[in-house]
C-alpha cells in the first residue's frame, strides 16, 4: 500500500492532485534574472577550534510579526550577511568579502498564506505522517538517491557532481565549528555492487564510519547475487532487515566547507536562523543524479502548498525518510510548517515538482533547507513550527558562486 502511494506522488503531475481552479499553468519553474554576488577580497583567519557541539535549534527566532517591523537591510548589511567563511580540510578558514551587484532593494514584505489554498489537517503534530523508504527501486534512485548523510548527524542534498547543501547548524554553532566537522565526511546511498565481494573491503575507517553498514552490504550483495545466479555467501537471520531496505553508505571526504558570515558571526552575536544554510565540497567526484537549485516561490505558486523533503532521521535506525506536507505560513526568508521531522533530518533539500516551460516536462528542484523545530513569534503568540529557509534570489547567486567559483554562470535561477 506504501508502495503505491509513493508511486502515486511521485509519476502523478502535480496539477493532478489539486482541487480547485488551480491550473496546471501556475506551477511552471519560472527563470528569473538575479542579482549578482561577486567575491571581492579573501583574507586568512586563524584555523577554528572545532569545540563546539553540534546545536539543532538558535537562541531567539524572528518570526513572523517581528519581521513586519524589522528595516530594510542596507546593501552594506546584506554584503556583509553574505560574505562567508571557507573552512579547508587541513583546518585552515579564509573569510571572503562580497560585493552585490544589480539589487533592487524593495521594502521588507511579510507573505501570509492568507487566500492560499493550504491543506490544514497535515498540520497536525502527533500524527506521524512519514514514510521509511524501504524499497530499493526507490532509495537507490533519483530523487531519494539524493539524499546523504553527514558523519556529524545531519543530512544534505547533492546539488552537483561535488557539492551538498546542507544547514550550517550542522557544522558551526554560529561561534565555532562543531566537533567533527574538521574531518567531516559525507555519506552516499550505495547503489547496487556489481564486483561481488571487492566492493565491501576498503579501508577499516570507511568500515567504522558505516556504523555497521558492511554487515548490512554483505546481505544486500547476497540478495543481488541471487537474482543474477552468483555465488552466494552464507546468511544469518540478518537477511530479512536488509530486504526491508536499510541502506549502506559510500562515506567521502569533504574538501571544504562555505558558510554565509549571517550563520557565522563569531562573537558578534546571535546566528541568525535566515541564513542557516552552508555548501559542501566534496573532496571527489560522483557519478549520482543530483537536484538543481530552485528560488523558492510564494506558497500559492506551489501545487497545494505542499513541500516534499527526504533524510535521515535518528529515530529510524539509518532508514532514509520521507515527507511531504503543507506550509501553514511564510515570511521573506524562511517556510513555516509542520511536517513530522526528528532531529537527524535538519539541513535536508527541501524540493518542490514543477513543471518545465521549455520542454514541458515536470522537474525537482531545491527551494528551501530544512533547519528544525523552533519556538517562533507569530503575530504576538509564541508558536511551534519546523521551519525551512528558503533559497531566495540572492542566496540562489551565492549557493550558485560557491559552486562555479565565479558568477558567470549565475544569472539567471
Amino acid at each position: 500500500m506504501e508502495n503505491m502511494l509513493l508511486w502515486l506522488i511521485f509519476f502523478t503531475p502535480g496539477w493532478t492532485l489539486i482541487a480547485g481552479s488551480e491550473m496546471e499553468q501556475d506551477f511552471m519553474w519560472h527563470l528569473r534574472r538575479v542579482p549578482r554576488i561577486v567575491s571581492e577580497r579573501t583574507f586568512h583567519l586563524t584555523s577554528p577550534a572545532f569545540q563546539a557541539d553540534a546545536k539543532m535549534m538558535v537562541n531567539t527566532v524572528c518570526g513572523i510579526e517581528c519581521q513586519k517591523e524589522l528595516p530594510t537591510p542596507s546593501l552594506s548589511e546584506l554584503e556583509n550577511y553574505l560574505s562567508y567563511e571557507t573552512v579547508f580540510e587541513n583546518g585552515t578558514r579564509t573569510l571572503t568579502r562580497v560585493k552585490v551587484q544589480d539589487l533592487v532593494l524593495e521594502p521588507t514584505q511579510n507573505i501570509t498564506t492568507k487566500g492560499a489554498s493550504v491543506r490544514r489537517k497535515r498540520q497536525v503534530y502527533g500524527t506521524d505522517s512519514r514514510f521509511s523508504i524501504l524499497d530499493k527501486r526507490f532509495l537507490t534512485n533519483f530523487p531519494f538517491s539524493t539524499a546523504v548523510k553527514l558523519s556529524t548527524g545531519c543530512s544534505g542534498i547533492l546539488i552537483s557532481p561535488q557539492h551538498v547543501l546542507t544547514a550550517a547548524h550542522c557544522v558551526h554553532d554560529g561561534r565555532d565549528y562543531v566537533k567533527g566537522s574538521k574531518k567531516l565526511r559525507v555519506g552516499l546511498l550505495k547503489m547496487r555492487n556489481k564486483g561481488g565481494g571487492k566492493k565491501r573491503r576498503g579501508s577499516k575507517r570507511s568500515r567504522r564510519e558505516a556504523s555497521g553498514g558492511d554487515r548490512r552490504e554483505g546481505t544486500r550483495e547476497h540478495l543481488q547475487e541471487r537474482a543474477k545466479g552468483g555465488r552466494r555467501r552464507k546468511q544469518s537471520g540478518r537477511g530479512q532487515r536488509v530486504s526491508e531496505g536499510r541502506p549502506s553508505f559510500q562515506w567521502t571526504r569533504v574538501k571544504n566547507t562555505h558558510i554565509p558570515k549571517g550563520w557565522a558571526r563569531g562573537g558578534s552575536g546571535d546566528a541568525a536562523l535566515d541564513y542557516d544554510y552552508a555548501l559542501l565540497e566534496l573532496k571527489r567526484a560522483h557519478k549520482k543524479k543530483y537536484m538543481e537549485l530552485g528560488i523558492s516561490p510564494t506558497i500559492k505558486k506551489m501545487p497545494g502548498g505542499m513541500i516534499h523533503f527526504s533524510g535521515f532521521d535518528n529515530d529510524r535506525a539509518d532508514q532514509l525518510v520521507y515527507r511531504f506536507c503543507s506550509v501553514s505560513d511564510e515570511s521573506s526568508d524562511l517556510l513555516y510548517q509542520y511536517c513530522d521531522a526528528e532531529s537527524g533530518s535538519t539541513g535536508s533539500g527541501v524540493y518542490l515538482r514543477l513543471k518545465d516551460p521549455d520542454k514541458k516536462n515536470w522537474k525537482r528542484k531545491i527551494i528551501a533547507v530544512y533547519s528544525g523545530h523552533q519556538w517562533v513569534d507569530v503575530h504576538g503568540v509564541q508558536k511551534d513550527y519546523n521551519v525551512a529557509v528558503r533559497i531566495t534570489p540572492l542566496k540562489y547567486a551565492q549557493i550558485c558562486l560557491w559552486i562555479h567559483g565565479n558568477d558567470a554562470n549565475c544569472a539567471y535561477g
